[in-house]
Formats: C-alpha cells, structure tokens, sequence
C-alpha cells in the first residue's frame, strides 16, 4: 500500500513539474486546448494520441466524479480513496502530456499556431498604427 501512495504522489509531482516550468503552457492554455485537441484527434489531423485514449481519459474522469465506486470509501476508510488517488494521477500525468504534446504540434517548426493567423506584428509588410 505504501509502495501504491508514493507511486500517487510521484506521479502527480512529475506531472506537476511539467506543468509549471518555466516557458510550458499554462493550465489555462492547457484547459483551452482540450477540445481543440479532441476535434483534431477525431478528424484525423492530430496523430499524437488516439480518440480511444482520450475516451480513457474521459472515462477515468467519469470513474472519479462518480458516486459508485469499485472500492467504497464508506465503507473501507481511507483504502478507499486509494483508487480514486490513483487514476486522479494517471488523468492528470495524462492531460499533462497529451497537452504538452498537442500545444507543441499545434504551433508547429515556427512557432504559429495551425490554422490560427499571425499576430499582425509578425506578418511581413504589415504596419501597425
């Protein structure tokens, strides 16, 4: 059981120090770019992930935010929550990747996001005033 809880707890952390060094999306970007991440996987544009990875993520989600539970915390304590520790960090070492991932695609070789204009300072030729 200890071995379960420090494998929860490193996790989190790993998944936690990718999220906030210095110069990776925030997790407002982060949050925003999930549909987007879906709607690519799905079409097919986004190869990173599958949409089966995705709906196990979901699934976890829904496994966490539901009242049924495998292992009943009413009724086992603290063992209960155990579970509930876990996949809650396999989600979000999963969300953190996958969005590193995307974000990293979606901005491609030059840095400009896919499929979303250019600042108009960075366009050449262009003069702003």
């Amino acid at each position: 059981m200890a071995k379960s809880r420090l494998g929860v707890f490193r996790t989190l952390a790993v998944a936690l120090r990718t999220a906030v060094r210095p110069g990776s999306p925030g997790l407002g970007e982060r949050l925003a770019a999930l549909p987007r991440l879906v709607r690519a996987t799905v079409r097919g544009e986004y190869r990173g992930t599958t949409a089966s990875r995705l709906f196990l993520i979901a699934a976890a989600a829904a496994y966490v935010l539901s009242p049924f539970d495998l292992v009943p915390e009413a009724f086992l304590s603290i063992f209960g929550f155990a579970d509930d520790a876990l996949v809650v960090s396999w989600i979000a070492a999963a969300l953190v990747n996958e969005t590193e991932s995307f974000l990293a695609w979606e901005r491609g070789p030059e840095g400009v996001r896919r499929g979303r204009p250019a600042p108009a300072d960075t366009v050449p030729g262009h003069v702003v005033g």
